[in-house]
């Protein structure tokens, strides 16, 4: 494959590969709207996951009010049935400069990356909803897996081990997306081959950039390899483990 190296860090860092039963019925024709609608709602999730950590510890009032509204056409669609692929056309702009808090030493940073992570998630979620209009698909919703909330309940709750942690877990979601777009690719037709395949340094780099964000939190003071292998043992346990309810993050699919 032509981007087994780029794939090479990602391998070693996740603790265990896709099941082999999730790729079997993620190539299945009739799972592709499941695919494609959890895809999209996924690409906005990790686009508002992004955005809260910076209105929580990075942005001043004013700045957090200005990342409100830049996602409020995709949240209307997805979440209001408001709008459509027309009305989000040119939406994926700021409308001013995100400024941070004057009493946060990592703040800039955060922004920086985050910002640039946010505007790649809600390009990515246009063109998966391209994608849907093209093939006459249509998003009538869907309900969140488990994965997600199954490693948030592992969260520290204080700082800014907390903050640690969600970067951690960001990392962890995406480098798995990664490796589930290279595992769904070449069972794909031509044009959604492509479309995933130019998806994976994106990811790569989304999930380098959360974890380098995490150690520079940590800084000299707090060994984080140990929440590294501790998240990597919980998200494997939800990749490998039976799951009723497939979904793009889901674990090994049995039947209801």
């Amino acid at each position: 494959m032509p981007y087994t190296d780029l794939l090479a860090p990602i391998n070693s860092f996740l603790q265990c590969e896709t099941p082999d039963g999730w790729t079997f019925e993620a190539k299945k024709t009739e799972n592709l709207p499941i695919i494609l609608r959890d895809h999209l709602a996924c690409e906005l999730k990790a686009g508002q996951t992004a955005m809260f950590l910076i209105r929580k510890y990075a942005v001043d009032k004013e700045s957090s009010k200005i990342l409100f509204e830049w996602f409020e056409p995709y949240e209307d669609f997805l979440y209001r049935k408001k709008g459509d692929l027309q009305s989000l056309a040119n939406k994926n702009n700021l409308s001013k400069a995100i400024l941070p808090k004057n009493n946060s030493p990592y703040s800039q940073d955060l922004i920086d990356k985050m910002v640039l992570l946010i505007k790649e998630e809600l390009h990515h979620f246009y063109q998966v909803l391209e994608i849907m209009v093209n093939r006459d698909i249509p998003f009538d919703g869907i309900t969140a897996g488990r994965y997600a909330k199954g490693m948030m309940k592992h969260v520290t709750t204080y700082e800014p081990n907390a903050l640690i942690d969600k970067l951690i877990i960001g990392a962890y979601i995406e480098a798995r997306s990664c490796e589930r777009f290279a595992k769904l690719a070449p069972h794909l037709d031509d044009d959604l081959n492509k479309f995933y395949v130019s998806l994976l340094r994106s990811e790569a780099r989304h999930y380098q950039d959360y974890l380098a964000l995490a150690q520079q939190v940590a800084g000299d003071d707090i060994d984080i390899s140990e929440r590294i292998t501790h998240f990597g043992k919980v998200e494997a346990e939800l990749i490998t483990s039976a799951d009723t309810d497939f979904k793009f993050h889901s674990g090994t699919p049995i039947k209801n």
